[in-house]
């Protein structure tokens, strides 16, 4: 039986919110129509910051406004160090030809509008003349996640994080919906819906990799 300690030795890299929406218009195609991500990181080594990461064209090597994709953000070195750390290892984003030609948007505002985190969550972030809205509904129960580095994203970290299931989600710009319906897919031996509220998720580098 593995022991559990208290404290783990390991190095927090960032440490925040990170929500996704990936839809799909047809649930059997294995590609997805729309990926969006939003972060609101309260620690890092950039400090703290807030964005929305939108591929409409997951593989069009085309930025907003030409296509619908772009990062919106108020941490630009933030988000670019998190982008090239994170994002790109990203199964769902690897090589991806919107990720790389997406446009940067600064960001000048976010709105959250909390429910009862069963009925309605959004995130609404405005800047250089763009609305964005990302919107999840009908919210399972939270569900804790601990994932080994041989499992995480990156294969470099473990990964926390309290996840909450979606059963309908939206990615609105400038009042127009993107693509595609919420979806299921396989998440560490179970099914789990593509759109999920993700809270207190923090990236930790392991002891023996320092």
């Amino acid at each position: 039986m593995t022991t559990r300690t208290p404290h783990n030795p390991g190095r927090v890299d960032w440490s925040g919110e990170n929500p996704g929406i990936y839809l799909k218009q047809d649930p059997a195609q294995e590609r997805y129509d729309t990926l969006a991500l939003f972060f609101r990181v309260v620690l890092s080594p950039y400090g703290r910051g807030h964005a929305a990461l939108i591929l409409g064209a997951p593989d069009q090597a085309c930025g907003w406004p030409h296509a619908p994709n772009l990062i919106m953000t108020d941490n630009q070195r933030m988000m670019r160090w998190i982008v090239d750390g994170w994002v790109t290892k990203m199964p769902t984003f690897i090589n991806k030809a919107g990720l790389e030609a997406m446009t940067w948007l600064d960001c000048d505002s976010v709105e959250k509008r909390p429910s009862d985190l069963k009925t309605r969550y959004s995130e609404t972030l405005r800047g250089s003349g763009v609305t964005v809205d990302m919107i999840w509904r009908d919210m399972g129960p939270p569900l804790p996640v601990e994932v080994t580095k041989e499992n995480s994203a990156t294969k470099a970290h473990e990964m926390y994080s309290v996840f909450l299931e979606a059963k309908t989600a939206q990615v609105v710009i400038n009042g127009t919906p993107l693509p595609g319906d919420v979806a299921d897919r396989q998440f560490f031996g179970r099914k789990m819906s593509t759109a999920f509220l993700a809270f207190s998720e923090t990236w930790v580098t392991p002891q023996e990799d320092l």
